[in-house]
């Protein structure tokens, strides 16, 4: 059953500037406590398994690790991180797994639903370990919470506001890896800017197919797509495509067109020379996810099963930083409140 998650949705960006511990770029996890003088004081040992492109890919797992620098801050917990490699196979995340469990993490959170597979094998192997799993309900058990979000309606309002702000009637969309969950980001994207203008031409593309999610962390590939669709008429490009997600801003730069990023505010996290392309971005509040869950941890309150992060709750939303949708803010604010109210219901598919 799927049981929508209460939450306080305002945390300050400054609070999350301590970094957890022991993050690493490759397959290895290491012990430590935390850093920044923070001494760990609870109980709970978390061990944060990221997807590829880890810590520093200024958008999905970035996000998550906020959240995860938030709880480290104000609950002293241990932590260790440890990060996919591209193209390693199934047995590789799941050894990953097992391996913070061996080393005695009780609480593991598992960054991305590539790791569905790995968490509904490890997860009943080790029942007394407490299990995260981000954006996927396909490994389910009592010590597995499911974290998943309505990106279907944040990016109805980043549609809206391309088909706003575009001056050709032509935007694009490029995505990460065609499965179902990034798909879910074009449905909504295509749906708003159809609500805006039901002629926009829309052009849409996946960087790679599964099992290659390397569409997540290349951003050449990202900026060889954006380029493409730039020079075909489309002025504004939006990515859900994590680390190739820069490679879109670079090519909007070099064309002097627009782009919204995905996940975190992107107009605050990606490179300072391109940061002055995104109008807007889909914000996904991993952070306010993997915090919230960290607390329950924390006051020993774990709850198993699906907890939806949406629009109603803050759980997605879209950017104004920099202030380039201030002009169409109360429209897209209107849009907002019907998808809230339900008068306007966002497709999940293409």
């Amino acid at each position: 059953m799927r049981k929508p998650f209460k939450y306080a949705a305002v945390f300050s960006a400054a609070a999350l500037a301590l970094s957890a511990c022991g993050g690493s770029a490759d397959d290895e996890t290491t012990d430590a406590a935390t850093d920044g003088g923070t001494e760990a004081t609870s109980d709970v040992k978390v061990g944060m398994a990221y997807d590829v492109g880890g810590r520093g890919d200024q958008s999905f797992n970035d996000a998550a690790a906020a959240g995860l620098d938030q709880a480290i801050e104000e609950f002293g917990i241990e932590t260790t991180e440890a990060t996919a490699v591209d193209g390693e196979p199934e047995s590789a995340r799941e050894e990953r797994l097992q391996q913070l469990v061996d080393h005695g993490y009780t609480t593991i959170i598992a960054v991305g639903f590539a790791y569905a597979q790995s968490v509904a094998k490890v997860a009943p192997e080790n029942p007394d370990v407490h299990f995260a799993l981000i954006d996927s309900t396909d490994a389910e058990g009592e010590n597995i919470a499911n974290l998943t979000f309505a990106e279907h309606e944040g990016s109805f309002l980043v549609g809206a506001a391309a088909a706003l702000k575009s001056k050709t009637g032509h935007i694009g969309y490029v995505g990460g890896v065609q499965v179902p969950l990034i798909q879910k980001f074009e449905a909504g994207y295509v749906a708003g800017a159809k609500e805006i203008n039901p002629d926009i031409q829309i052009d849409s593309t996946y960087l790679t197919q599964p099992p290659d999610f390397s569409g997540f962390g290349d951003p050449a590939k990202g900026k060889t797509a954006a380029e493409g669709f730039y020079q075909s008429g489309a002025d504004v490009v939006y990515h859900a495509a994590g680390g190739s997600g820069g490679g879109v801003f670079t090519a909007a730069q070099e064309a002097n067109k627009m782009a919204i990023g995905v996940d975190s505010d992107q107009a605050l996290t990606a490179a300072e020379d391109v940061r002055d392309v995104i109008i807007t971005s889909m914000i996904k509040k991993l952070d306010v996810a993997v915090y919230e869950f960290l607390k329950r941890e924390v006051d020993g309150a774990f709850e198993g099963g699906a907890l939806e992060f949406n629009l109603a709750e803050g759980g997605v939303d879209y950017s104004t930083t920099g202030g380039k949708v201030d002009d169409i803010k109360d429209q897209l604010d209107e849009l907002k409140q019907k998808i809230i109210d339900g008068e306007i219901e966002v497709p999940t598919a293409p």
